[in-house]
């Protein structure tokens, strides 16, 4: 009990220090850092989009081929 409150302390601790240096030693202002922030995570998640949207078409053409009994050939990756 002693060394997962131990633990737990450590990492308190240590999550408060790496906020505060980050803070500290962050390049931009803050609110430039969190539309910079904001731009990346809105392009992550478009690019997550795109990607589900390219699977889910191949996957449609694998089931498209399977319904119509053709062989269907998946790529190793």
């Amino acid at each position: 009990m002693k060394r997962t409150f131990s633990f737990l302390a450590g990492l308190a601790v240590g999550a408060m220090v790496g906020v505060a240096a980050a803070i500290l030693l962050a390049p931009y202002s803050g609110p430039e850092l969190q539309e910079r922030m904001r731009t990346r995570a809105q392009g992550l998640i478009e690019e997550g989009r795109r990607a589900a949207a390219a699977r889910r078409a191949e996957l449609q053409a694998q089931l498209e081929a399977f319904k119509a009994g053709t062989p269907v050939v998946v790529e190793a990756e």
